[in-house]
């Protein structure tokens, strides 16, 4: 049984960190692209970050460039979320998601192309 278990969610002040980990298992992602998705109440699930299986291409939502980090390391099948500078407008559930499928993503922000989904870290920033 494929199963994502993020991890390092909580409270933190604006302008704080905080680093949050994707742990997979039940098989092994490190073809795979992965991602980081969040949800804030009201709206909808939303694309934060990805990272193809090589770890040198990296893809962020603009509202998060220069401010979260992703990074993976296949040998443990792990993912993370650096998260810097941290606002308000961050505060979400973080959801871990990996493709299935080996190859190209045609568009790595669209929630349909990751077949495997974590069950989330809820992230609050304090003003």
């Amino acid at each position: 049984q494929v199963q994502l278990v993020e991890s390092g969610g909580g409270l933190a002040q604006a302008g704080g960190s905080l680093r949050l980990s994707c742990a997979a298992s039940g098989r092994t992602f490190s073809r795979n692209y992965m991602g980081w998705f969040r949800q804030a109440p009201g709206k909808e699930r939303e694309f934060v970050a990805a990272i193809d299986w090589s770890d040198k291409n990296t893809y962020y939502a603009d509202s998060v460039k220069g401010r979260f980090a992703i990074s993976r390391d296949n040998a443990k099948n792990m993912m993370y979320l650096q998260m810097s500078n941290l606002k308000p407008e961050d505060t979400a559930v973080y959801y871990c998601a990996a493709r299935g499928r080996i190859g190209p993503v045609a568009l790595v922000t669209r929630n349909s192309e990751y077949d495997y989904w974590g069950q989330g870290t809820q992230v609050t920033v304090s003003s």
